[in-house]
């Protein structure tokens, strides 16, 4: 039985010593330049596009003979990069800031992150782009945040915060100690500090959910009580509102049929103490994935004339234009019909489509809901009546501002087939309604209708987003 056992014993000895200790390959190479931990989903061709060396030359610097060999944690040196050291990992840019403050934030000069991710353009780094970082045990904490006033020296801003001129040089990498801009957000080396590095110490965090086509997104701001903000993002105004003491809300959008991209988010306001701040960063539209209805609608052709609807579709809306500071609506909005309407949608939000011959793609701005001429609508949320009354496109018409940029548009709303007095609308203008409440009846009115239903749509910063989001989402979320 012996002889059987000590082969065994022999053999288990050989696999735990060339048992894969973390490295690719061999365990005996001095690390001469940065190294790269594995992640799920990298092969040895996908890291070498990423940093820019040959396949060839990652098999040569780590003594790897088959490439599909990898694993998740393998620790890879990138060879041609040997004045970098380091462990490389990769982190998302945050809103809130730039080339230059994420070189202060890591301590890693900005050539080094040129560099490593062959930066051709600073516009590369808009928010949630994936940053490649070199770190080690002595990278220190980032430091605390700092304005330099205008009309101060550097010495004078480091003398009033227990520094020298010459340390915070060295610290924000700076060419010498009158290379800091009037206005300049520097780093103080000492206790950490979080926030964004390019926006002033006033803010703590900034934080915007992913911008899609025409869904509604939120900017989360903390800051200093105090703080006067505004913003512009693709041509519309972004209104903040307080949520509670030293926090702050937007809600915004882009419209659904922006092509995806980057464009430039605009941050700008006032800070506790009178001074004035701007910024803008990169910020990347999603599609919505909205499918196209091949089959043309067949519609008066009066309702297709830009006579007609151009400054229909202009009056309607500017009243969605304006942020009423007051907000209305609480929590989830409420389904606009009777139960029995659930889910019967005809059409929903952000469908492509054609109308008679006309080879012109449009959009549908909302939710269409077949009824019967005289179902009740219900207001999805409290708010204020901005308009009810007849336009040609739209028919017998209603729209509800809920605050905060927030609005509702009901369509096609019941008029008399003799005296076309719209006699389905229920409320005035100016009028306050509540949740529920009901406001109109179903009808068919309206140069594009194509039988009897409700067109129900929703606005927030300026641009029409998907209702069926407010009818399974509280806004604001951070609320919950």
């Amino acid at each position: 039985m012996l002889r059987y056992i000590r082969p065994l014993i022999l053999l288990c000895l050989v696999v735990v010593v060339l048992w894969p200790t973390g490295w690719a390959a061999a365990q005996d190479v001095t690390p001469s330049g940065p190294i790269y931990i594995v992640q799920s989903g990298d092969t040895l061709w996908s890291i070498s596009l990423r940093f820019g060396v040959s396949q060839a030359d990652l098999q040569a610097a780590n003594n790897i003979s088959d490439p599909s060999q990898i694993r998740v944690g393998d620790k890879i040196i990138i060879p041609g990069m040997e004045g970098i050291q380091g462990v490389l990992t990769t982190q998302e840019v945050p809103f809130g800031e730039t080339l230059h403050s994420l070189s202060q934030r890591y301590q890693v000069a900005e050539d080094t992150l040129i560099q490593l991710n062959h930066i051709t353009s600073p516009q590369e780094l808009y928010a949630g782009s994936a940053l490649v970082i070199p770190q080690n045990e002595e990278t220190p904490a980032p430091g605390l945040r700092l304005a330099l006033p205008a009309g101060q020296s550097l010495l004078e801003l480091a003398i009033a915060n227990g520094s020298d001129p010459y340390s915070l040089a060295a610290a924000n990498g700076l060419d010498g100690t009158w290379a800091a801009l009037p206005g300049e957000v520097l780093r103080l080396p000492g206790p950490q500090d979080d926030g964004p590095g390019a926006l002033p110490s006033a803010i703590t965090s900034v934080e915007l959910t992913r911008l899609t086509q025409g869904v509604t997104a939120q900017l989360d701001l903390v800051g200093a009580p105090g703080l006067a903000l505004s913003g512009s993002l693709v041509g519309h105004a972004v209104s903040f509102f307080p949520l509670a003491e030293g926090r702050y809300v937007a809600l915004t959008s882009v419209y659904a049929m922006l092509k995806p991209g980057i464009y430039p988010l605009t941050l700008q306001g006032t800070l506790p103490d009178g001074a004035s701040f701007a910024f803008s960063q990169q910020v990347l539209v999603q599609s919505g994935e909205y499918l196209t209805r091949l089959t043309p609608l067949i519609v008066d052709p009066a309702g297709l004339d830009p006579a007609i609807t151009r400054p229909e579709d202009e009056m309607w809306n500017a009243l969605a234009q304006p942020a009423t500071p007051q907000r209305y609506w609480e929590g989830v909005f409420q389904y606009p019909m009777p139960a029995l309407y659930l889910d019967g949608y005809s059409d929903y939000f952000g469908v492509r489509r054609y109308y008679n011959d006309d080879p012109t793609l449009y959009f549908h701005t909302g939710l269409d809901i077949p009824a019967a001429i005289g179902v009740e609508v219900y207001t999805p949320a409290a708010g204020k009546v901005v308009f009810a009354g007849h336009l040609a496109v739209r028919g017998c018409a209603i729209m509800i501002d809920h605050g905060w940029g927030i609005y509702s548009g009901m369509m096609h709303i019941q008029e008399d087939p003799d005296t076309k007095e719209c006699i389905g609308i229920l409320v005035e203008v100016d009028q306050q309604v509540d949740a529920g409440q009901v406001i109109a009846l179903v009808g068919n009115t309206g140069l594009r209708t194509t039988g009897s239903h409700l067109h129900w749509e929703m606005w927030a910063g300026g641009v029409q987003v998907d209702p069926m989001d407010w009818l399974v989402q509280q806004f604001p979320y951070s609320e919950l």
